[in-house]
């Protein structure tokens, strides 16, 4: 074991907590700092641990078919605290794995709590960490305060890449008329009545989509508007304005759903997606937005069954930095330049929110191992959606054209089954299977390095 074994956490969100957690059950004692409510962002309501800012669906958890259920099954396999706290607070989703958001944060804040071996110290680290920590993750993710983000800059020279990030809005259940909308999910997935879906026809949707490209949005100041977005988080009118048929395509798209009102499809779909345990809000999928809230109010209210929405939470909008990776960190997630620091979560370039907690599981690993003394950590084999994700980050991306990534099956090696490459669903399954199979000799070997 090294002279100062203490592994010190910067930001208590998915990726912080997760490191926080694995270190712990390593062994290692963790002081976890988090800044809120000492202070705030302009995203985040409470001070609990992992608040969710965004959606309430950890997405797919489908394990055979889903990069990202794949993803979410590695992580229970290594004793993930964000799955189990994400598997107790479940609401319906179909396919996905998505939470009552306030149970999730509690059941995170008491886990972290409960654990002998962290301690949570609620003050903003405002710089550079001291240099008597020797061991320290970097996990404040897209909102890093201004003063620490200024002085991890200084030290990497290098221009951090930064896009907005937008909030989808709430609405209460009870406001939505039911004479309009129905309960379904596409294609009749889960139990079938996961969504409740809104319909249009193409008049309504066409004065819509007018709506939104003319509705008043917030201004930028000057310094943030070359920012890009991330594609897979697009504000809905930024959708819109690409052309006319984009979200018809996109969250909108009627695809697999009947109205049973008129047993008829629609031209265009709305759906929401239950967002706690008791089913008394529902959140629009898809509709990220920089509206101002007086125009969310009148222009959503125009959709069929939320014309006397009663609204929650409104959509908003924040500006995500993140570090160029390929080019600053190493395959154990340290600075390059600062080799005591490491870094986890959004920050560095991995896009939602259990790619974040995968990247806090191994970073949280990789720093116990070095307290422990025990030498270079393994990383998980590229073949696995873990270590496709900490690929990417790490070299695999090309730095020049460095942006924020989801999992999907286009990160992990190509394979050749019986001499052909499989495709469809086959190719998915192809891919699963084998991740699996590698990761499972790559935990044991792990877990015989760590004892």
């Amino acid at each position: 074991m090294s002279n100062n074994p203490v592994v010190h956490i910067i930001g208590g969100g998915l990726a912080g907590c997760e490191a926080a957690f694995q270190s712990a059950r390593l062994g290692v004692p963790v002081v976890l700092h988090e800044m809120r409510p000492v202070r705030g962002t302009e995203a985040h309501l409470t001070d609990g641990l992992a608040e969710l800012v965004c959606s309430n669906s950890f997405r797919s958890d489908d394990y055979e078919y889903n990069a990202v259920g794949l993803l979410h099954e590695e992580m229970r396999r290594c004793g993930s605290l964000i799955l189990a706290c994400g598997d107790a607070n479940k609401v319906p989703a179909g396919g996905a794995l998505a939470v009552d958001r306030g149970a999730f944060s509690d059941a995170v804040t008491a886990a972290i709590e409960a654990e002998p071996l962290i301690t949570v110290e609620r003050s903003e680290i405002d710089g550079l960490p001291p240099e008597d920590w020797q061991n320290v993750i970097v996990a404040t993710g897209p909102l890093t305060s201004p003063a620490l983000s200024q002085a991890i800059l200084d030290v990497t020279g290098e221009e951090s890449l930064a896009f907005f990030d937008a909030i989808a809005p709430i609405v209460h259940k009870d406001s939505i008329d039911l004479s309009q909308a129905w309960f379904q999910s596409r294609y009749d997935k889960g139990d079938g009545k996961d969504y409740i879906n809104c319909p249009m026809d193409r008049a309504q949707y066409e004065r819509f989509i007018q709506a939104l490209i003319d509705g008043d949005k917030t201004e930028f100041k000057e310094w943030e508007t070359p920012t890009p977005y991330f594609e897979g988080c697009l504000p809905i009118e930024v959708m819109a304005e690409r052309g006319p048929e984009t979200l018809r395509y996109g969250p909108m798209k009627p695809v697999g759903l009947t109205n049973p009102h008129t047993g008829g499809k629609a031209h265009a779909v709305v759906q929401l997606r239950q967002d706690n345990a008791l089913g008394t809000l529902y959140n629009l999928v898809g509709f990220q937005t920089k509206l101002r809230h007086a125009e969310q109010t009148r222009i959503f209210r125009t959709i069929p069954g939320l014309q006397t929405a009663e609204f929650a939470r409104l959509g908003g909008i924040h500006r995500n930095t993140f570090l160029n990776s390929p080019r600053l960190l190493d395959d154990a997630l340290r600075l390059k330049a600062m080799p005591r620091l490491r870094f986890a979560g959004q920050i560095t370039g991995v896009e939602g929110y259990v790619e974040s907690a995968a990247i806090g599981l191994l970073a949280g690993r990789f720093a116990a191992m070095d307290a422990l003394g025990h030498g270079a950590f393994a990383p998980p084999p590229s073949t696995t959606a873990l270590g496709a994700l900490l690929g990417h980050i790490t070299g695999g991306a090309d730095s020049e054209t460095f942006q924020p990534m989801n999992i999907n099956f286009g990160l992990l090696p190509p394979l050749v089954v019986e001499g052909k490459r499989p495709k469809g669903r086959d190719r998915k399954r192809a891919y699963t299977a084998r991740a699996l199979a590698d990761f499972e000799t790559w935990r044991g070997t792990a877990k015989a390095a760590a004892e």
